[in-house]
């Protein structure tokens, strides 16, 4: 539990700088460069990936469960997820309705991708894992919107399309992911 806990806290600490110490950051980019604090931003995000995905593989051998959760949640888990793909995929297509409409679509998705999964699963390393990604969702996407607010920055739609385009990319990334992928990469058969 110690590895998983020291990854939340890396991949965290880093991806929580703009949180709660924007001021701090800009003078540190200033200081040594915007590709030397991108680079040490990466290494520290994905030391802490790797430490979370290690640190979870071990809790899995040996859960410490607190909840038992019904068989349909891992139903209701999969159909929830549906849209955080769309929400992803509209994240990186410029210009569609649904980012201009909520801003940060991404960390919206990541809100219902964590919050479905502590549905689903009952064991102290899953509360940790999504719980942390649900806690800092929360406040990133706040801390974003008020950045946006302060900066007026907006985000135009420049036609249907682009939505259409999210939409289809969304729904078959998530068969795929939903069909073969979470399987071979989790372990677990989100419809079985």
């Amino acid at each position: 539990m110690a590895i998983l806990l020291l990854g939340l806290i890396l991949f965290f600490g880093g991806h929580s700088v703009r949180i709660v110490a924007e001021s701090w950051r800009a003078r540190q980019i200033e200081r040594i460069g915007p590709g030397r604090w991108k680079g040490l931003y990466s290494l520290v995000a994905a030391i802490g990936l790797v430490l979370i995905v290690w640190g979870y593989g071990m809790a899995r051998t040996d859960p410490v469960v607190l909840w038992q959760p019904p068989m349909w949640t891992r139903h209701l888990a999969a159909v929830l997820t549906l849209p955080l793909f769309v929400l992803i995929a509209a994240a990186y297509i410029p210009g569609t309705h649904i980012r201009a409409r909520l801003g940060h679509p991404m960390l919206i998705g990541i809100k219902l991708w964590a919050a479905a999964h502590l549905f689903a699963n009952g064991t102290l390393a899953d509360v940790l894992l999504f719980g942390a990604f649900l806690v800092w969702a929360v406040f990133d996407f706040r801390a974003a919107r008020a950045r946006d607010r302060a900066a007026g920055m907006r985000y135009p739609p420049q036609g249907a399309m682009r939505d259409v385009s999210a939409i289809v990319i969304g729904l078959a990334a998530w068969v795929v992911f939903a069909r073969y992928l979470h399987a071979w990469l989790i372990g677990v058969h989100p419809f079985a």
